[in-house]
């Protein structure tokens, strides 16, 4: 369900790589609901024992308050932000 308010909410690209624990997905999925955020895309990728993530997220709360918030998750080893993405109008006429 698409609400009016999701699609004029700006989009962020985050990066994250953390280790690969039970119910690490399930609290990083957590603290981007919990700070406002939703996830329109997600990408996991298992390697040496770590998960490195690519999400898309939507959300008018400042991005760098969930950035801090991803940081300190014991099983978080680094979170990248990349500049916001510039949304295409996608509507059927």
């Amino acid at each position: 369900m698409t609400t009016e308010s999701s699609c004029k909410a700006p989009s962020y690209n985050i990066t994250c790589r953390m280790s690969h624990e039970a119910a690490a997905l399930e609290r990083l999925c957590q603290v981007v609901r919990v700070r406002g955020f939703r996830i329109a895309k997600m990408a996991v990728d298992s390697a040496d024992g770590a998960l490195n993530i690519a999400l898309t997220i939507q959300g008018t709360r400042p991005v760098a308050m969930l950035q801090s918030q991803l940081e300190k998750l014991h099983t978080v080893a680094e979170v990248k932000l990349a500049a916001p993405v510039v949304a295409a109008a996608s509507r059927i006429a």
